[in-house]
């Protein structure tokens, strides 16, 4: 990874430069904890959500438009306020939103309407917006620039550890109960049929209150923290004209976020009902939900193993490797049939471990002043969760859902290019 000649994106208020930051990095790992945990239990809420309200999957796949859509919304001025109030207040006020959100699945339950529960994924995913243009430019500024990379992929790893516990939770809280089968429902009366989707749907109140609560204690916790004040580096910038818009490495960065995230998220969206495919594995969706956790338990691994790596190999050569493993993959798994389709599918999570934070500190890299409004449009790419995962929904119901993961792999292609040319600072 190229370094700037400027040294450092920031200075710390502090005298002392040679302060170590782990206490500092081992608060900020429990929100990347948080949000990853969230963030997976739409992988639960897909399938679930999809019987509940009888949904095709473009309709199921609204889940993740509305969820990964607020990131669209608010990451712009998300990124303007916490210039305005700072990263530690925009962190707590970020758990705040997105406990509010976790709430409002209360009520969506019991009216059982899908709309609303659409809205409490939106106000849980505007707090984690928040939380995310907050955390990682503040985590790639504890620390030197060269390994910035490296720093904010350890971090990631405890998001991804969230992500791999999140279907176990999901699977037994949510996925839980027996689901009937198409002729089973025929087959109930109009009251039984009401009082089988209410308990569906009510199966999600619970679960959600209790994240709540956990994301109220830990904005407290965060309130409470003393934690190093840090302040653009006025050295970086050279003239008082300069924008975000001039930075080519930055823009493609977020095209190359914008691809990664929405393949990532589109196919552990899929992933239950992929597995309830015949020719696959023929799963149950209780069963299926806990293998998703494979899917993100490799990025967690992998996310350990890149950090270590990127110590001394260079992160863009890393994303290349990477990028074009998860080509190969996804090839095999259209390709094929039975385990190999399944577990060929699931280790591309392995790859995928290093994509976000090294494309994210690729394309912070050298903004100085501008790394807040870097770091929004950034945050605002990751609107293509919302995105990628629809059309591949779009395309799952109109030719099938295995070749429909062919559109992921069109995303790995360009991320390669990214890390072979993009991300390259002119």
């Amino acid at each position: 990874m190229a370094s700037t000649a400027e040294g450092n994106q920031y200075q710390l208020n502090d005298s002392s430069k040679s302060k170590r930051f782990h206490g500092p990095l081992a608060a900020l790992t429990t929100l990347f904890f948080m949000w990853g945990f969230l963030t997976c239990l739409n992988d639960i809420l897909i399938p679930h959500l999809k019987s509940v309200f009888s949904l095709n999957y473009t309709q199921a796949m609204l889940v993740q438009f509305c969820f990964f859509g607020a990131y669209f919304v608010v990451s712009m001025p998300a990124g303007a306020l916490v210039r305005r109030i700072g990263f530690k207040q925009g962190i707590v006020l970020g758990l705040i939103i997105a406990a509010l959100g976790c709430l409002l699945f209360y009520p969506a339950a019991s009216l059982r309407v899908y709309s609303l529960f659409l809205g409490a994924l939106f106000v849980l995913a505007a707090g984690i917006t928040i939380l995310q243009v907050s955390a990682n430019p503040y985590v790639t500024a504890l620390g030197p620039q060269a390994t910035a990379s490296s720093r904010l992929t350890m971090t990631q790893a405890f998001n991804s550890l969230g992500t791999t516990l999140a279907p176990f939770f999901g699977a037994s809280l949510i996925l839980s109960a027996a689901v009937l089968g198409t002729e089973q429902i025929a087959a109930l009366s109009a009251s039984e049929l009401d009082a089988y989707r209410t308990a569906e749907a009510s199966a999600v109140q619970m679960p959600y209150v209790g994240l709540a609560l956990s994301l109220l204690v830990l904005a407290g916790i965060f309130a409470w923290l003393k934690l190093p004040s840090i302040t653009p580096d006025a050295g970086v910038i050279q003239g008082t004209e300069d924008s975000i818009w001039n930075h080519p490495h930055l823009l493609l960065g977020a095209v190359g976020i914008f691809l990664y995230v929405g393949a990532e998220v589109a196919i552990g969206s899929l992933l239950v009902n992929y597995f309830a495919l015949e020719h696959v594995a023929g799963m149950e969706e209780a069963k299926a939900a806990e293998y998703i956790a494979y899917y993100w338990g490799g990025a967690m691994v992998g996310r350990f193993i890149g950090a270590a790596v990127m110590q001394r190999v260079s992160a863009p050569k890393v994303l290349i490797f990477n990028a074009l493993m998860s080509v190969a993959l996804i090839a095999v798994s259209i390709t094929s049939s039975g385990n190999i389709a399944m577990w060929s599918i699931l280790a591309v999570g392995l790859f995928n471990s290093i994509m976000f934070p090294t494309i994210f500190a690729l394309a912070v890299a050298g903004l100085g002043r501008l790394t807040s409004n870097g770091s929004g449009l950034l945050c605002l790419a990751i609107v293509g969760g919302a995105v990628v995962p629809l059309f591949q929904g779009m395309l799952a119901d109109g030719f099938g859902l295995q070749i429909s993961f062919v559109l992921p792999l069109a995303c790995y292609i360009y991320i390669a290019y990214y890390g072979f040319k993009g991300w390259i600072p002119r």
